[in-house]
């Protein structure tokens, strides 16, 4: 029995531009909304380790793009790499095509022939390519040479590791979109106690706002050990 391919993919509501704290990354944030608003570089490449807010940043372009009036799709190819190269038919009709972990597929001929049909026909339509990994494009292992030349053409930025204070007004912020007290000393508590990158300090404040929910306790430093001792 043939998979069905996915059609639709959510875009996180709280992966926007605003809540993403750009730090040292400012010139990335502007190089991908103004692929958003407008047919800017024909290419955007951005990479760098896992935790800094690739997915993010892609999410957020496709929300501006849709609040702008143009067309965009975000593809996270870790989670439908499997669906084969098919997933990207028609997407050359998207004005904003956003391609996440693009490494996931690197090597695989079928696919690499397609990303190469589909970033010249987003170029032919004056349409933006984004995409992400976590190498630059010469470390990419693209077998095919005119797709590895390709991905050099773009603008390539690279996203710095956040400072600890930017990491807590990260955190702040989100706990404020959720609606939780998250204190300067709380925040500091879970930078010095938990996983340090960003995405696992704001998918545990998720975790510990619906915790403290549940309890109808306030977040406080006392409270943050029991959940992690009784999660441990």
């Amino acid at each position: 029995m043939a998979q069905q391919i996915p059609l639709h993919f959510a875009v996180d509501p709280l992966q926007t531009f605003e809540l993403y704290c750009a730090g040292p990354n400012a010139e990335a944030v502007t190089a991908v909304r103004h692929c958003a608003r407008t047919a800017g570089e024909p290419l955007l490449y951005l990479w760098g380790d896992t935790g800094l807010g690739k997915t993010h940043l892609l999410n957020a372009a496709c929300r501006e793009a849709f609040h702008s009036g143009r067309s965009a799709a975000c593809i996270p190819l870790a989670l439908v790499g499997g669906y084969g190269p098919a997933m990207l038919d028609g997407m050359e009709h998207q004005n904003l095509v956003c391609l996440d972990d693009i490494e996931r597929v690197a090597g695989q001929g079928g696919w690499e022939r397609q990303l190469f049909g589909l970033f010249n026909a987003l170029r032919d339509a004056g349409n933006t390519l984004v995409v992400t990994a976590s190498m630059p494009p010469a470390e990419l292992p693209v077998a095919l040479p005119d797709l590895k030349t390709r991905l050099a053409w773009g603008l390539t930025l690279r996203l710095h590791p956040l400072a600890d204070e930017h990491k807590l007004a990260a955190l702040q912020r989100r706990a404020e979109e959720l609606g939780l007290d998250l204190t300067p000393q709380v925040g500091r508590f879970l930078l010095s106690r938990c996983r340090r990158d960003l995405a696992s300090l704001q998918a545990l404040l998720g975790d510990l706002d619906r915790a403290t929910l549940a309890a109808k306790r306030r977040l406080t430093i006392p409270f943050i050990k029991s959940y992690l001792e009784d999660v441990s």
